[in-house]
């Protein structure tokens, strides 16, 4: 590829709107746009330096950092490609979704990538009042596909233990798709009677039973031009689901009382913590409306699959319980809590920060705070005597977690050496610490 083809599209790349960058295949930064600049840019000149250090701060290419990369993937498949990272940014880390695109020369060789970055406004790496919140791995897994179905019109059915959000993540999907200005309309499917659930979802007509004094809209036209969420749709009696087959297949409904069949035009996400495979196979749940729900299903992890990101969520939690701003929780409770396995998910650790909330009077949530009224006590980590102790079979990332966070508790265990004792780099010990808020 010319200079003068390179400057052509450095020129072309500066008229768009997303932030673009150029890289060699060396990995180096050759030319960044001007939306880059504005959005990522730090007053920094961007040519010469490597991709991976500006975004990651690393000292090696992502894939050699245990990141995947967008580079090298693009390289191996000759195609675009695209991946969800955690990027630097001046406003500190963020969900950045990352497309790189090969740029070939007059003989069809790779000579340049185009990498465009979008950063994801759905969810936050860091404590947040509002939205979804994390940072571990089984989140950003979670994220990745909530974005690769979001500007589809794909019905989306989200699985999870009951408490793990699973509305936030349907906002959160209706968000990032292009009905993002639509309604937003939820139903709780649970405790459904057949008549609830025509006129709430249909609407009905005036006059079509005594005290139907003006025509009512249902949520199926509520939701028109937007998302329409049922949630736990596992709880639904089978005389409903044969209703809610026949709208979703003929894309028409009538209102009750009335005549006319009305167009429908709304986009689908259900939820249930039930397995419906198997109530399919039970015969309690219908086989035709399963496939019809489940286009893209898409499965919410449970707090104790992402320990790691406990504590941010607790921080979160109490920005949006706590009725006197800036307080905050003092690293031996987020330690306590980061060791607990929550049975009720986030809905249960929400409960206990309003709680401690509650119970405090300073401007630091102690683990006291937490323990005074706790349901149950959790498997203790740590002995009376301060020992490190499991007495229970743990996934080996959440015992990892547990050591982390004891090893942090325990004065005698600088971080002074620590990596070294450990086995470990000292950068690979401080992104575990990192990760678990304690550093």
């Amino acid at each position: 590829m010319t200079d003068p083809v390179l400057s052509e599209l450095i020129s072309f790349l500066d008229g768009l709107p997303e932030p673009r960058i150029v890289m060699g295949t060396d990995y180096r930064i050759v030319a960044a746009n001007a939306a880059y600049m504005r959005e990522f840019g730090v007053g920094k000149a961007l040519p010469g330096r490597f991709c991976y250090e500006v975004s990651h701060h690393f000292d090696v290419p992502c894939d050699q950092a245990g990141e995947s990369c967008p580079l090298r993937l693009s390289m191996e498949s000759g195609g675009a490609q695209r991946v969800l990272h955690l990027h630097h940014t001046p406003r500190g880390e963020e969900h950045v979704a990352v497309e790189t695109t090969p740029i070939r020369d007059a003989l069809g060789r790779i000579v340049y990538f185009v990498e465009t970055m979008r950063v994801v406004r759905q969810a936050s790496s860091r404590a947040a009042a509002q939205g979804l919140v994390g940072r571990s791995p089984a989140f950003v897994g979670m994220l990745e596909k909530i974005l690769r179905v979001a500007n589809s019109n794909a019905a989306v059915l989200l699985l999870g233990e009951t408490g793990t959000g699973k509305e936030l993540v349907a906002r959160a999907i209706h968000e990032a798709s292009v009905r993002e200005d639509g309604p937003f309309v939820a139903v709780d499917c649970a405790g459904m009677t057949e008549t609830l659930f025509e006129s709430e979802l249909f609407g009905y007509e005036k006059g079509a039973f005594t005290g139907a004094m003006t025509r009512k809209q249902g949520l199926v036209e509520a939701a028109s031009g937007g998302t329409l969420f049922l949630d736990e749709i596992g709880e639904l009696p089978l005389a409903l689901q044969v209703k809610l087959l026949r709208l979703l297949e003929t894309g028409t409904y009538r209102r009750v009382g009335g005549v006319d069949w009305l167009p429908v035009d709304f986009r689908l996400v259900t939820a249930t913590h039930r397995d419906l495979h198997a109530m399919v196979q039970a015969e309690s749940f219908r086989r035709d409306l399963y496939f019809r729900i489940n286009t893209f299903p898409i499965r919410t992890p449970a707090l104790h699959e992402r320990s790691d990101d406990i504590p941010l969520l607790a921080e979160s939690l109490l920005e949006r319980v706590d009725r006197r701003a800036g307080r905050r929780i003092s690293a031996e409770a987020l330690a306590w809590l980061s060791g607990r396995r929550f049975s009720g998910n986030i809905r249960e650790l929400r409960n206990l920060i309003e709680r401690a909330s509650l119970l405090a009077d300073g401007d630091v949530i102690d683990r006291s705070h937490l323990t005074e009224l706790a349901d149950e006590q959790p498997t203790q980590a740590v002995s009376a005597e301060g020992d490190f102790v499991v007495d229970e079979v743990l996934p080996l990332a959440e015992l990892e977690r547990r050591y982390l966070a004891w090893l942090k508790s325990r004065p005698e265990h600088g971080t002074a050496g620590l990596a070294e004792r450990l086995g470990i780099s000292q950068r690979t010990l401080y992104r575990k610490v990192r990760a678990l808020r304690l550093g």
